[in-house]
């Protein structure tokens, strides 16, 4: 099927630029964290927001960050993709590791797991609050496209943690003085069409999967939500839809405390951060 590229452009600018509107997501003044990695759904985020405050003459300030794990062979093309995005659109970035962090790499502890996605996940959500929290940032803008919202709420509704649910939807509000509050600006694009838009516009993206992704519960759900896509159009979307209805009434949220050793924040001390790294010290010894 032939894609007409300045309608498919014009749809997925009105879909993020919809969602911005509406959930305000961003306003005159912020100071806008981007997360970026080099993939397609990081890169378009990182355009997606260079554009609306282009395009509406908006005052608002825009850096990125690129968290570096530390994985042999993957991560530096995503940090080069990174840095080429955002030269070309003039938006500072900073790199940040785990090994420079907590002086030791992905690739170094990931035996330690059954899954290499928990710690990386636990530490990555911490880099990307510390950096933006030093920055003076109002928000941090993630990639999370609408397949992304679905596979966290299948996995969260499986696993019965409740205490995760007030996380879902395009906006989290602050609720920790050090907390920098999250935004999605892709929340209802759908994956395949981020894929789409970074090919017709010729953007720079690394599109290798992590090869540490499939020991992931997300790659299961991934694959399985895929597969009945295939065999039945719009589930996906259904899902989607059925999701917003069911959570269209505010969670209560969690408050948080700071963590008595690094006093990030964190809903019970000490924050997961700090106790796997504890956890990592006394395996390595």
């Amino acid at each position: 099927m032939k894609i007409e590229k300045e309608s498919f452009n014009n749809y997925v600018r009105e879909n993020v630029f919809d969602t911005i509107r509406k959930y305000d997501l961003i306003e005159n003044d912020d100071k806008i964290m981007i997360g970026v990695s080099g993939g397609k759904d990081s890169i378009l985020t990182l355009h997606m927001i260079h554009s609306y405050k282009i395009m509406n003459n908006l005052d608002f300030d825009i850096e990125a960050v690129c968290i570096d794990e530390g994985i042999a062979g993957y991560r530096e093309e995503g940090i080069k993709t990174a840095k080429k995005n955002c030269e070309k659109l003039n938006i500072p970035l900073t790199i940040h590791s785990f090994k420079n962090q907590w002086e030791h790499s992905l690739d170094e502890i990931h035996d330690f797991y059954k899954s290499t996605c928990m710690p990386c996940g636990i530490y990555r959500r911490y880099l990307l609050n510390k950096i933006s929290d030093e920055h003076n940032c109002d928000k941090i803008a993630t990639g999370h496209n609408m397949d992304d919202e679905i596979q966290s709420f299948l996995m969260t509704f499986a696993r019965n943690d409740q205490n995760k649910f007030p996380k879902f939807g395009p906006k989290l509000d602050k609720i920790h003085e050090n907390m920098v509050p999250r935004i999605k600006p892709l929340w209802k694009l759908p994956e395949k069409d981020v894929g789409i838009w970074c090919v017709i516009n010729n953007i720079p993206i690394h599109d290798e999967e992590c090869p540490y992704s499939v020991t992931s519960l997300r790659s299961d759900v991934k694959s399985l939500l895929n597969k009945i896509e295939e065999e039945e159009k719009g589930t996906k979307n259904n899902i989607f839809k059925s999701f917003m209805k069911t959570f269209n009434v505010k969670q209560e949220q969690v408050s948080l405390n700071s963590c008595e050793f690094c006093g990030q924040p964190t809903a019970k001390s000490p924050c997961k951060a700090c106790e796997i790294s504890e956890e990592i010290k006394k395996k390595v010894l």
